[in-house]
């Protein structure tokens, strides 16, 4: 409850504190900076756990995933170009935020700037990337949760445009120093009202610009110009609104729950150990799953009537269970949820069998996939 709270609440403080310092003249530098800063990371780390949880992506587009999951929205083999951009973005942001005009060299200003603007065209262009299974496909959490991608979003924009108003009225005041306003040179007299102009834009008229940039580039992408990794970094993809590759089949099984969750878990919770072949059926197997069944099979060797009522019982409300787990995290619960009965099948199997481990192991005929 505490994380929930603080998931939902944290975007929106941290929105009010943003508008405040886009409005007000009068907060604090060092407000400002926080606002800013904790917008950056505490924003992007809630951005990823939302991201992990609603679409729950299993693969690059090439590879097999579940029905109840998706494909990466940005390449992995192109990820490393987009990281390198991320960080010159956020060097140039944080250069801007927490340096001066009157220090910074000129061309360093430039460069930041113009990083500025680059790290908000990756950023449009992830959300309208993401935008197909957000409004029309939809994911593993309420439709309302994914609006909280598009407030940081938004947030980004707004701190950006924040930043970058800041940064100019202080070359301003930089430039009027040097009596840039009222000098003979007709060139500097121009650059001045130039720059006085645009430190009076409206969020509006940044948020058009980042826009545009936005539509530009996508415009690019889809004629198939521009630089060839970051593009291909959201076309190499599948499920996604600049997807143009297409993935194989998915994969799914029927199964009762202890198989689901075999197959569906976090390889590290459920550790799956192998595939196994039973009934015609080729699925996951982990150990629980094995101890289960061998369990199962030991009562119906010594109280066969005793596995007909646990059977029926398994029958009945296995499968209805199964349909329920629908992500990793669900089939995760359910496993740790399962131990206690697996450890009194262990030691019911220890305890009334010679070679518990070999009925164990040879629950699941082994199968080469």
């Amino acid at each position: 409850m505490i994380l929930l709270i603080i998931a939902l609440g944290a975007p929106v403080v941290l929105s009010i504190m943003n508008i405040i310092c886009f409005c007000s003249n009068k907060v604090t530098p060092r407000f400002y900076r926080a606002s800013s800063t904790l917008t950056v990371f505490v924003g992007g780390f809630l951005y990823l756990m939302l991201y992990g949880v609603g679409f729950d992506p299993g693969g690059d587009w090439y590879e097999q995933v579940y029905t109840f999951q998706t494909h990466y929205s940005v390449s992995t083999d192109y990820m490393p170009t987009l990281i390198i951009l991320a960080l010159v973005g956020l060097v140039g942001y944080f250069t801007l935020l927490f340096g001066s005009a009157e220090k910074l060299p000129p061309l360093v200003s430039v460069f930041s700037v113009a990083a500025v603007i680059m790290i908000n065209v990756l950023h449009i262009a992830h959300a309208i990337q993401i935008s197909n299974s957000v409004f029309i496909k939809g994911g593993h959490v309420p439709g309302e949760m994914f609006l909280l991608f598009y407030v940081y979003h938004a947030n980004l924009i707004l701190i950006s445009a924040t930043t970058v108003r800041k940064h100019i009225r202080e070359m301003l005041i930089v430039a009027k120093n040097k009596g840039m306003d009222e000098s003979d040179n007709v060139k500097y007299r121009w650059i001045y009202s130039k720059m006085t102009t645009v430190s009076h834009y409206t969020l509006i008229v940044f948020v058009a610009l980042f826009i545009l940039i936005a539509i530009l580039e996508i415009i690019f992408v889809l004629c198939g110009q521009g630089f060839d990794a970051p593009i291909k970094a959201f076309t190499d993809t599948a499920d996604w609104t600049f997807s143009k590759q297409t993935p194989p089949p998915p994969k799914e099984y029927h199964g009762h729950y202890l198989c689901t969750v075999a197959a569906s878990g976090h390889s590290k919770v459920v550790k799956p150990l192998r595939y196994g072949t039973r009934l015609g059926a080729t699925i996951i197997v982990n150990r629980q799953l094995c101890v289960a069944n061998a369990f199962e099979e030991l009562i119906k060797e010594k109280l066969p009537r005793f596995h007909k009522v646990v059977r029926g019982g398994y029958d009945k409300y296995g499968y209805p269970v199964s349909k329920h787990i629908t992500t990793p995290f669900r089939a995760d619960i359910v496993y740790y949820l399962m131990k206690p009965p697996e450890w009194a099948f262990l030691f019911t199997l220890y305890l009334f069998d010679k070679d518990p481990e070999k009925r164990i192991s040879r629950q699941y005929e082994y199968c080469e996939k």
